[in-house]
């Protein structure tokens, strides 16, 4: 999406010294441009839809409108509004509510804010390439966050969602939900990456989800995947 021009962001978050330093060091790198700064939800919403980032750095708890009701307002616009940035939650917690309710929002992942440098920059990358990521202790708590708030009702409609999947598709689920990238999935499955990417396209298009962190909660939600079993 991003390759051969500049990332666009917006940096969200309510401490002046931890905004402006996230701005700062993503401003150093060639290939990233900080168009905007907001304290709040409220500013951080104003302000993308102005400037039309390709990733908002969001932090979780704000004044005024948090984090999670900023991306809804980002990724759910009123009409008239096409512009949809790519969102990626910071937070110095491993895991709350908003974890949760914000991948159902549509926020593209979580990272956190005492990760290293050079996890913040690629990060940023990874989302405006269209990919999702997600801190791995976030995974192993959003997990059991998942299974602990999945009603018999739900489970047996996500369940339903993946009835219409291929074999292949559902093999490929699987595996994206334990954590395998494309190329991984590619190696374990013996076939080229780019038919992998076509199974992605089609998994995102029949389940109706924006990108893989989404994909990973309906495979939870589903009993698709059970949080402890060994990787086949």
């Amino acid at each position: 999406m991003t390759s051969g021009r500049t990332i666009r962001v917006v940096v969200v978050d309510d401490q002046d010294m931890v905004r402006s330093g996230f701005a700062a060091l993503l401003s150093a790198q060639s290939d990233i441009d900080v168009v905007g700064e907001a304290p709040n939800g409220l500013r951080g919403v104003e302000v993308s839809r102005h400037t039309h980032p390709d990733v908002v750095l969001m932090d979780v708890r704000m004044p005024e409108m948090d984090g999670l009701e900023a991306t809804r307002q980002l990724l759910d616009p009123p009409p008239g509004v096409v512009h949809r940035p790519r969102v990626l939650m910071l937070t110095t917690f491993d895991i709350d509510d908003y974890v949760y309710e914000a991948l159902h929002a549509g926020a593209s992942g979580f990272l956190l804010k005492d990760a290293p440098v050079a996890e913040l920059v690629q990060a940023v990358r990874v989302i405006a390439a269209g990919d999702a990521l997600l801190a791995p202790s976030v995974t192993r708590r959003l997990i059991d966050d998942v299974t602990q708030r999945r009603s018999p009702v739900a489970h047996r409609a996500t369940r339903q969602r993946l009835n219409g999947l291929t074999p292949r598709e559902t093999e490929v689920l699987s595996l994206v939900a334990r954590g395998l990238s494309n190329t991984e999935i590619a190696t374990r499955l013996v076939v080229a990456e780019q038919t992998v990417k076509t199974h992605m396209t089609r998994l995102l298009a029949k389940l109706g989800a924006r990108d893989r962190a989404q994909l990973v909660v309906l495979a939870y939600e589903s009993g698709l995947i059970v949080p402890g079993a060994p990787t086949a």
